[in-house]
């Protein structure tokens, strides 16, 4: 009887450990989807195309641009801030610069300020979506094409929003094996210069 109820409780903690470890693994997922879903957190909207209304009022967006610790790149926004009519297609561009003498790969993350309009900003076109790559020495102009919703305006929490801000976070990642294929050619082919 005392080995059964020992027994149980090894299964009941096992259980336990198992949830617990399922639920830490699907928190980042459940997360995002929430913030996606209902913009909390900053999180912004995709859009497929502009927005089919503009308002006669503006707002004004302002651009961040970080890098994450020992990320090489320099990385700013070509313009500090725009301002816009709601609703109106907006095109600003960053700007990233690869000081160092080899390839590095970054991917951006993005949030935007107030949470509360976080919803209300959708991207139609971003560098965002996709990892970047710089060759040693590169610099480019990468753009985000977006509007803010005229639904902002319907919110009793938002409607007040007479600024955005909009901030990117470049993290390094590791480089994709194409890159990585390219980057030994050209070792290979300035270390056969070099010789010859």
């Amino acid at each position: 009887m005392n080995l059964d109820r020992k027994t149980r409780t090894v299964a009941g903690l096992g259980a336990v450990i198992v949830f617990m470890g399922g639920m830490a693994w699907a928190a980042i997922p459940l997360y995002n989807w929430f913030c996606a879903v209902t913009g909390y957190g900053g999180t912004t909207n995709v859009a497929e195309q502009g927005s089919d209304s503009v308002l006669d009022r503006e707002i004004t967006v302002r651009f961040d641009a970080n890098t994450e610790a020992g990320m090489p790149w320099e990385f700013r926004p070509v313009e500090r801030s725009m301002t816009l009519k709601i609703g109106q297609d907006g095109l600003a561009y960053f700007e990233a610069y690869n000081p160092t003498d080899k390839p590095v790969a970054g991917q951006a993350g993005y949030n935007v300020a107030p949470f509360t309009a976080g919803s209300y900003f959708n991207k139609v076109q971003c560098f965002c979506f996709n990892e970047q790559v710089l060759q040693p020495g590169e610099r480019v102009e990468m753009p985000v094409y977006f509007y803010v919703d005229p639904e902002i305006v319907n919110d009793r929490d938002a409607k007040y929003t007479k600024t955005i801000t909009l901030s990117y976070t470049f993290y390094e990642i590791d480089l994709p094996e194409d890159a990585k294929a390219q980057a030994a050619l050209q070792t290979g082919a300035q270390e056969e210069t070099s010789v010859n």
